[in-house]
């Protein structure tokens, strides 16, 4: 499967690269563009279980990685739900 990393930007300008098992994320997102908090977390669930259902599919597990990444996603994005006007950029995709 081509796996790829998508690179962000969260609210207090810490940027991470993120994982996904699938090129599903640019379906989601795109470069140069911000989202906030709840909208990127709800994306990135949506992305992230479907990229590792992909892999249940043809391996027969799920991507634990990816399921990892989407927790990652999730804990730090509860730190900025309380700020309304917060949002997420998405600076890069990395194949």
């Amino acid at each position: 499967m081509p796996e790829m990393r998508f690179v962000i930007r969260w609210p207090d300008g810490a940027s991470e690269t993120c994982y996904s098992p699938s090129l599903v994320i640019k379906d989601f997102f795109r470069v140069g563009e911000a989202y906030p908090v709840e909208a990127f977390a709800a994306s990135a669930r949506e992305a992230l279980t479907i990229a590792s259902d992909r892999v249940a599919a043809r391996y027969g597990f799920p991507c634990s990685r990816a399921l990892g990444q989407l927790a990652r996603i999730e804990s730090v994005a509860a730190r900025f739900r309380a700020q309304p006007d917060a949002h997420v950029f998405v600076q890069a995709f990395e194949e």
